[in-house]
């Protein structure tokens, strides 16, 4: 066993699995450096590195945005300076599966719009999914280019007792965070230099130019360089920090509904001094209810009018594909091992959470009676909100979800309270285990790709199990490594 710095003496890995040190305090394979390399640094030094890492934030204006009833406040990004390393090998397993699921997934969703073959055949009542609000008529009928309407898709990950990786959920709509994956890796190569010269660290950085390329395959114009916009709600949108930057990254308009205009021709323009420019790709980061008030939402101001007229007549490529959320249910979740069982003839490589569905009534029964052992989600809500923790609530809480279940049980699924890994995080001057998942992206188009890692998110608050930025969470970088 290594020396203990006085920042990690009362460290405790025996609570839950941590992925960076064993029961006994050793370090794992994957973390044998980082640990090493953290345990020998005096608390002063960590003190710097924290302190250089919160100018690098102010910095690169690394934000993001918290609602509230009364106003909207912009936060610096929560950034924790000990990185998560996992084993390559490891991770070689999860991306196939991730590739897996995102290929049945897709598979599904083309399904859904054009022959419900999954219906049919009797696998996924059409019910939970001709009735869910994510389901969108104006999609019928339509496939995209290589049938890929979740081009991109951040699927949550956690791990268990045991160090096995779940899926949590799937985020195929307008999934956030590959912005801050990215500058996560910049700011620890900033405040960790040397580390980098010691560890063989899979790269995050091209990221932009795999999904540059990704988007370039969907373009309905042949085109050395497509014309590409990032459409986004705003500046007052919590994720417009990461619209402006992945614009910047990969050479695309960062543009506003008032900004595109779609002609007689069905084709999408963007106004410019110069007048107006033909829009290949769209990559939109604006919900399905408001890209197009001739379809959907009428009062919308964020949206185009005529845009889904341009996508059906394949004269503008939109990532991702409006309709896709259908898929993004967590009602359909747990339905994605017989959905990938159904397409592909094949076991999901990363299982499921167990997930009780609360419109059936044996379930429903269950949930109620078990309450306040279980988490309990609402199907369409993301970000933290929405969700009880039961152990971690008090009884009006219980209540209140009994009633909202018994309400509209369609709305509602439950999962046991999974007790997950931990990783060594520097808070207050002292190193202590905190709860975190990881969100990795996959990008599909012609061929499927998967980042190596993601977006890790730690629960920053002792004991707490919600990672959410939204929700008083923080983040780390994340490491592939190659053990030696």
């Amino acid at each position: 066993m290594l020396n203990v710095n006085p920042v990690w003496e009362k460290y405790n890995a025996k609570l839950f699995y941590d992925e960076a040190l064993t029961p006994q305090g050793n370090p794992r394979i994957a973390s044998r450096g980082l640990v090493k390399f953290f345990r020998n640094m005096t608390s002063q030094d960590m003190r710097e590195r924290r302190t250089a890492a919160e100018l690098a934030i102010r910095d690169m204006g690394i934000s993001f945005t918290v609602y509230s009833d009364d106003s909207n406040t912009n936060r610096e990004w929560p950034f924790d300076i000990i990185p998560r390393a996992i084993k390559a090998t490891t991770w070689a397993s999860v991306a196939e599966g991730l590739k897996q699921r995102c290929k049945a997934l897709n598979l599904f969703i083309n399904d859904i719009y054009n022959e419900q073959k999954i219906i049919a055949d009797g696998v996924i009542p059409s019910k939970i999914v001709l009735e869910s609000p994510n389901f969108k008529k104006a999609c019928i009928g339509f496939s995209p280019k290589f049938s890929a309407w979740a081009h991109i898709c951040g699927t949550d990950l956690v791990r268990d007792s045991k160090g096995t990786f779940y899926v949590l959920e799937d985020n195929l709509r307008v999934p956030s965070g590959v912005a801050y994956m990215l500058e996560n890796r910049e700011i620890t190569k900033r405040i960790l230099p040397e580390l980098f010269q010691d560890y063989s660290i899979n790269p995050v950085d091209d990221y932009p130019l795999r999904l540059y390329e990704m988007l370039k395959t969907l373009s309905p114009r042949r085109a050395r360089r497509p014309v590409m916009a990032v459409l986004t709600p705003g500046i007052f949108n919590s994720a417009y920090f990461e619209h402006s930057f992945l614009a910047h990254s990969i050479g695309a308009q960062l543009v506003e509904g008032d900004d595109l205009f779609v002609d007689e021709n069905n084709e999408v323009f963007m106004h410019t001094v110069e007048g107006p420019v033909r829009i290949d790709v769209i990559y939109r980061r604006v919900d399905d209810e408001f890209i197009d008030p001739e379809v959907f939402r009428k009062d919308s101001v964020i949206g185009v009018p005529g845009l889904m007229r341009a996508w059906r007549n394949e004269k503008v490529a939109i990532v991702n594909a409006p309709g896709t959320g259908v898929a993004d249910d967590k009602v359909i979740y747990s339905y994605v091992p017989k959905i990938i069982n159904y397409y592909l003839g094949e076991q999901p490589i990363v299982p499921n959470v167990s997930t009780y569905l609360c419109h059936k009534k044996i379930d429903r029964e269950f949930v109620i009676e078990n309450i306040q052992d279980l988490v309990v989600k609402p199907a369409n809500e993301s970000g933290g909100y929405g969700l009880l923790i039961g152990p971690k609530a008090e009884s009006k809480e219980h209540e209140k979800f009994k009633d909202l279940i018994l309400k509209n049980p369609r709305n509602y699924i439950a999962q046991p309270t999974l007790e997950l890994s931990t990783a060594p995080t520097y808070l207050d001057n002292k190193v202590e285990p905190r709860h975190l998942d990881l969100r990795p992206f996959i990008l599909s188009g012609s061929d499927t790709w998967v980042t190596p890692g993601g977006l890790t998110r730690v629960a920053l608050r002792k004991g707490s199990l919600v990672v959410n930025s939204s929700q008083g969470g923080g983040s780390k970088d994340t490491w592939i490594v190659d053990s030696r």
